[in-house]
């Protein structure tokens, strides 16, 4: 009998990939919930509709299911953690708490949730997930989004010991690939310069801050494999990992080889009245190799021309 999986989410980034991941594989029926975004045809996907901070729906969609894949969130970019951090609080406290307790309720046997890693200091060396510390100060900008983070990490836990339902808990790195979001306002470092890379009719490229931020970055391909093994290998009944590429590139570095792959001739120019998030950060995942056989297949280059040629094939300039 097919194991019924739903996908919280499932026409945002990681949701979107996560669907064509799972309905490839034979062994999962897989049920999508959207609710602000318009539902797409695909093959082997059933869809409902729900708001998820409200009970009633979380009751509905969760009915029945064997599987959550929690990938519905509030998100944005950089420009909205500076200037509107509230967004990432409230709605998803709300829709994480509601989803956990009905999970619990009605039985289901595995919960995974996508965590983030705002939560680690800064450091040249590559973080454990041991090397998060609740006394130690957050980010300031990160403090909303990464407490209400660690808070649903804790939920996953505390279910996980009073029911037999397993939790995962995610520390991913920034991902990027196909379906991201690809506009200046709601997207992440990696879209946006895609996007202005893409778009840019002149010989310059502005670039937010100096550049001198340092992040991991893993293709999306390599987190939804993750997800796959988790269900399948995870032994414990609450798991915490850490997802990620396992080193770190800096921005100008990053933007420099986006430009490289496009194949056009730009400059950057750094805008330095905009928002730096000085910060440096990547990711160590022993412990995902040891307990679940994980580790990263594809590498920056070769995600960035995998983006750049699903850019080209997908997005409509203007459109």
């Amino acid at each position: 009998m097919k194991k019924r999986l739903l996908i919280c989410g499932a026409t945002g980034f990681i949701g979107r990939n996560l669907v064509e991941h799972f309905t490839k594989q034979p062994e999962y029926e897989v049920i999508g919930v959207y609710h602000k975004r318009s539902s797409f045809e695909h093959p082997n996907l059933s869809w409902v509709e729900a708001d998820l901070t409200n009970v009633k729906d979380v009751d509905r969609v969760i009915d029945g299911v064997d599987i959550v894949v929690q990938a519905a969130a509030v998100t944005s970019g950089s420009k909205d953690i500076v200037t509107r951090p509230y967004i990432h609080v409230t709605d998803n406290a709300v829709m994480n708490s509601l989803l956990l307790r009905s999970a619990f309720e009605k039985a289901v046997k595995h919960f995974v949730f996508f965590s983030c890693t705002v939560m680690y200091p800064s450091s040249a060396q590559a973080l454990k997930e041991t090397d998060f510390d609740a006394n130690a100060a957050l980010y300031e900008r990160y403090f909303g989004v990464g407490w209400t983070k660690v808070y649903t990490e804790k939920m996953c836990e505390f279910f996980s010991k009073i029911s037999p339902m397993k939790t995962t808990v995610i520390r991913h790195s920034n991902i990027y690939g196909p379906h991201d979001k690809f506009d200046l306002e709601r997207s992440h470092v990696f879209g946006a310069t895609v996007t202005k890379v893409m778009t840019e009719t002149s010989d310059t490229l502005n670039v937010w801050g100096t550049g001198e931020e340092e992040r991991d970055l893993l293709y999306v391909n390599d987190l939804t494999r993750f997800v796959q093994l988790a269900l399948e290998k995870q032994a414990s009944s609450f798991g915490l990992y850490n997802c990620g590429i396992g080193k770190a590139i800096t921005i100008k570095d990053l933007v420099q080889k986006i430009i490289d792959y496009s194949g056009k001739n730009l400059k950057i120019k750094h805008d330095l009245s905009k928002p730096t998030i000085k910060t440096s950060l990547f990711l160590n995942c022993e412990k995902a190799s040891q307990e679940l056989d994980w580790a990263p297949q594809i590498g920056l280059d070769e995600g960035i021309k995998k983006t750049l040629q699903w850019w080209k094939e997908n997005i409509k300039v203007g459109g």
